[in-house]
């Protein structure tokens, strides 16, 4: 059949086009009444704006700048980092969300690279729950996440198209998943073991629309007399219990 395409599962779209490290917006929702306490400094920055609630810091080593919530001292609340760019000097922002407790928490994007960034949810600094990946190479993984790496359900589309659905541990296929082969038009299901796929069945999946297809179709195989084959496996095993019971 025709490929009916990838799922779109979770968080809204948000293309590589669509949002740039050095000119996504800075503005912040809301503060909800009741706003927490001012920001209060640290010696290893310096604070440049202060209002309730709200305060920007910058840090001499690195040169990061913070824009945000504070509470009790600590990022909290709706802010950006940035931090320098190597190359131009200019501070690009990489990272666009919410903080609890000076770390990331909650909804946020995240840009590991101009071609690389994160959109989902965080906790504790750490990619965690649903979220997208874009990767430099052009692939995209959507799904769930959990001390960082992929975990639970989850697609990975590659650059050419071919995609996996399933089960994943600790960044690694595991368990019962999906591949679509959609540029040689087939389709594998099977179980996979840290990437590896152990066992499972290969199916032509739209070949004839394939831009790459294989030689050859995947011929069907199928038994003559299957009652026959059932019943001669059951035989078999009665006789072998038997041997084993003498």
């Amino acid at each position: 059949g025709i490929d009916p395409g990838p799922r779109l599962w979770g968080l809204s779209s948000l293309g590589a086009l669509d949002i740039q490290a050095d000119t996504a917006p800075a503005s912040t929702p809301p503060t909800p009444p009741n706003s927490p306490a001012p920001w209060r400094p640290h010696l290893k920055c310096w604070p440049i704006h202060v209002s309730p609630g709200k305060g920007t810091q910058i840090w001499k080593k690195k040169g990061g700048i913070y824009e945000g919530d504070w509470k009790f001292g600590k990022r909290d609340g709706y802010g950006t980092f940035s931090l320098p760019d190597q190359e131009t000097g200019k501070h690009r922002r990489v990272y666009l969300g919410w903080w609890k407790g000076d770390k990331k928490s909650g909804y946020g994007i995240q840009f590991f690279g101009p071609k690389e960034y994160y959109e989902g949810e965080w906790c504790g600094n750490q990619r965690s729950g649903w979220g997208r990946m874009y990767y430099s190479n052009g692939d995209i993984y959507e799904g769930q996440w959990c001390k960082d790496k992929p975990d639970g359900e989850g697609m990975l589309r590659l650059k050419n198209g071919n995609r996996y659905e399933g089960s994943w541990q600790r960044g690694m296929k595991n368990g019962f998943g999906r591949f679509f082969h959609l540029n040689h038009g087939q389709l594998f299901e099977g179980f996979w073991v840290d990437d590896v796929a152990k066992c499972g069945t290969m199916i032509d999946f739209g070949r004839d629309e394939a831009p790459e297809p294989t030689q050859f179709p995947i011929p069907k195989v199928k038994l003559l007399d299957p009652d026959g084959v059932l019943q001669e496996a059951l035989a078999r095993l009665k006789k072998t219990e038997e041997e084993e019971g003498d």
